[in-house]
């Protein structure tokens, strides 16, 4: 398991040292940053994480635990493996018994891979994962700016292998529905609950006023590719806030597609499980919807003090 304690930050950093794994270790993290949008709990609640954590029989490193779907139990005889994009489970022990366990909520990455104009994967990237299949994962955001250069980027953006338009604005953001409020939400993007299987696609101050920030299915890839008609000499290219440092030249693509989940009756595989409180009666939904009123102030009156 691991431990963050700090802010959004902390937890994007905690992420990114999985960037190529397949696999990540239960996430248990601490508002102790400015912000704090995705830490679930105060450190002056540490005793009832580490309780709920712990006497669930979910140990150090244990991706094994029995998970169930809160929609149904599984049973012998149904599938041993659900794909879903993104979801609850429940890490059941012995120790709080059958019917307890500590709350996880899968938030699903998306996967980022830098090409040349033939196909082939840029060098001095990092660019592939553990497997040896291309690509890295991210959390929250993959974004592609024009940086210090003065123009606007030219940027042909493919929606599911289908040519959607030549985006010219500052740059572009492809982010989760985790990474929604972020320099997405910045950016006019939309506000997408984690539960929903979804990859948002907004542009940064587009000189098109028609072109508005869109909201896809999960399992849509998305490429884009830089113009030729770019004036600048490259794009740089960052992923959860880190640079990757190197640069998109003309021709390049980067391409984002979904990472698949998986769990079934004994593991999951993929997504990033983050520990969560267990919830009764009207705190269902209190951490999130609490999030947007209290630390993002969703739409508070002008005039009124917070």
């Amino acid at each position: 398991m691991a431990v963050t304690l700090g802010g959004d930050g902390t937890i994007l950093r905690a992420s990114s040292l999985f960037a190529t794994c397949f696999n990540v270790p239960p996430m248990l993290s601490f508002s102790m940053g400015t912000l704090g949008f995705l830490s679930e709990w105060k450190f002056t609640e540490y005793k009832r994480a580490f309780r709920e954590v712990y006497m669930s029989g979910a140990g150090v490193g244990d991706r094994a635990s029995i998970l169930e779907d809160q929609k149904s139990a599984a049973t012998d005889d149904q599938v041993d493996y659900e794909v879903a994009p993104t979801g609850w489970s429940s890490v059941r022990g012995k120790s709080m018994g059958s019917d307890r366990g500590a709350r996880i909520l899968m938030r699903n990455r998306l996967k980022v891979g830098l090409f040349t104009a033939d196909g082939k994967t840029v060098q001095g990237a990092v660019t592939q994962d553990t497997t040896g299949h291309p690509g890295v994962y991210v959390m929250n955001e993959v974004l592609l700016h024009r940086g210090k250069e003065p123009h606007l980027a030219v940027v042909d953006v493919y929606v599911g292998g289908r040519f959607l338009t030549e985006a010219v604005a500052d740059g572009m953001i492809i982010s989760t529905p985790t990474g929604s409020t972020a320099y997405s939400l910045s950016s006019g993007g939309s506000i997408v609950h984690p539960l929903v299987p979804a990859v948002l696609l907004t542009p940064i101050c587009a000189r098109s006023l028609s072109f508005r920030p869109l909201v896809l299915p999960s399992s849509t890839p998305i490429t884009l590719r830089l113009s030729e008609k770019n004036r600048g000499r490259e794009l740089e290219v960052s992923i959860d806030g880190v640079n990757l440092g190197q640069g998109m030249t003309a021709g390049m693509e980067a391409r984002v597609w979904n990472e698949e989940m998986r769990h079934g009756k004994n593991e999951w595989h993929g997504g990033v499980p983050c520990v969560m409180r267990r919830v009764t009666g009207g705190e269902a939904h209190d951490g999130w919807v609490g999030g947007l009123n209290g630390l993002l102030k969703f739409n508070h009156p002008f005039g009124e003090e917070p």
